[in-house]
């Protein structure tokens, strides 16, 4: 049977494939129904058929006796839903539609508005938007808390239900109501959806030698690009270090995570799975390389990553080949299984759950970075003149002017001269907005340092 394996804003399936642009990694499993109640002792399948009894009464009482006709493929459809959700905020029903849906999810691109959602103390909460979408665009962080959709309260609502509503076709609208802990009061946000971007992998050079490398989202093509990026820019000079960022990366295929991580390690554990069933475990190891990426690693992290990003951030600090930097991870670490019905329906089931290689659960803890550094966010540029200016000689009034200045003979610029930003300015305008990435830099700078003086001293 085929299981769809969801790894993302929180890991598999429920965050991820709920919301967005999710992606899931297929598994094989081999679940049979029958199997179950075989296994199950003679009390225990009496147990079940009696409750399954007083179900089929419940049934048929309401379509003697409610105050209005009922749909009894609607009702025990809830019933199932009800049963599944209960167990776990990722656990669902799917009916045929969306079954399709999800399945066609897995083959392309749809149009949303970009965030991975999860339900979190009975509340649609937000794990993390996806960078260059709408809800990205608008401003939308981890651990908003959805309270409704289009004036529809969310707090009875599945995370289909939701996923539902929040998608459609790119152009129209949709309004949705935030409760964010930092805000007085609550806030509507309508948002335009827009198809949500397929390229996970940006590569920006900060200084020569030292990248970045931000990866949104875990897709199909993500380990050849990050690959291409990183061969092409060793091409050029000798790479020094990178910076990994995975900041509000809800996660996406298992096996694109593996792979990423597979590039910087030659052998041991990247990812362990276990279920109640022998067949739900599974250990996934690194292999030797052809690669030569010997180079220092940083990797940015915050609430917002999830699932196949927590994987790869957890291998990484296990084994010692970079250093975690930001705030702790999401913390989804629960594998989702799509079981088939009949009929087109299928079931999505919470079957086991991640362990990084040091063997710790990243469920509800997340992956705790080796520094923690908060974000700040940058000040206006305007507030930043204000506050950072200082008065020197050309502030004076009546000051005299400097005829031989170059301020002066460079004020006016040829008009052919391309006035476009340079990537150069691009990493600045970054490094200067972004204190996290400014750290990461720092902190890479001093490793390459230090490794040149060891190799002097050694030579």
């Amino acid at each position: 049977m085929q299981t769809y394996s969801k790894h993302n804003a929180y890991m598999p399936f429920s965050l991820e494939s709920l919301m967005k642009n999710t992606f899931y990694c297929i598994v094989i499993f081999l679940f049979s129904f029958p199997s179950y109640l075989l296994a199950a002792d003679t009390s225990e399948q009496e147990k079940i058929y009696k409750n399954l009894e007083t179900f089929s009464n419940v049934l048929t009482l309401l379509q003697q006796h409610y105050v209005d006709d009922i749909e009894a493929q609607e009702v025990i459809s809830g019933a199932i839903n009800g049963m599944l959700t209960s167990l776990d905020p990722h656990s669902s029903y799917m009916h045929a539609d969306d079954f399709k849906e999800l399945q066609e999810e897995t083959k392309g691109s749809f149009s949303g508005i970009g965030i991975e959602i999860t339900i979190r103390d009975s509340i649609l909460t937000v794990v993390s938007p996806i960078e260059g979408t709408p809800a990205y665009n608008e401003g939308l962080q981890a651990n908003d808390q959805i309270v409704a959709i289009d004036g529809e309260p969310s707090k009875n609502m599945t995370l289909m239900q939701a996923v539902k509503k929040l998608r459609g076709k790119k152009g129209t609208e949709v309004t949705i109501t935030i409760h964010r802990k930092s805000w007085q009061e609550l806030k509507d946000i309508s948002l335009v959806r827009d198809v949500i971007p397929l390229h996970s992998v940006k590569v920006m050079e900060l200084e020569p030698g030292f990248l970045t490398v931000r990866i949104t989202n875990f897709q199909s093509k993500t380990v050849n690009d990050l690959q291409k990026a990183l061969n092409v820019a060793m091409e050029k000079e000798a790479l020094k270090g990178i910076i990994i960022d995975l900041r509000n990366n809800p996660g996406g295929l298992l096996d694109q995570a593996i792979k990423v991580v597979d590039l910087f390690l030659d052998e041991g554990i990247i990812v362990s799975t276990r279920g109640r069933r022998s067949e739900q475990n599974t250990i996934f190891n690194a292999n030797k390389s052809e690669n030569n990426y010997t180079f220092p690693i940083i990797v940015m992290v915050n609430e917002g990553s999830a699932s196949a990003s927590e994987i790869v951030a957890g291998a990484l600090q296990d084994h010692r080949r970079a250093i975690i930097l930001g705030t702790v991870t999401f913390g989804k670490g629960s594998v989702q299984t799509i079981i088939p019905m009949p009929e087109g329906a299928g079931i999505r089931l919470t079957t086991a759950r991640y362990y990084t290689p040091s063997g710790d659960s990243i469920q509800a803890t997340g992956i705790k970075p080796d520094i923690t550094v908060e974000f700040v966010p940058p000040k206006s540029e305007e507030k930043n003149k204000d506050t950072n200016h200082s008065f020197r000689e050309k502030d004076l009034p009546n000051h005299f002017e400097n005829d031989d200045s170059t301020e002066k003979k460079t004020k006016k610029q040829p008009e052919n001269i391309d006035t476009k930003e340079t990537e150069e300015n691009k990493a600045t305008t970054r490094l200067r907005q972004d204190n996290q990435l400014r750290t990461a830099l720092i902190i890479l700078k001093s490793l390459e340092l230090t490794a040149r003086e060891k190799d002097i001293i050694s030579n």
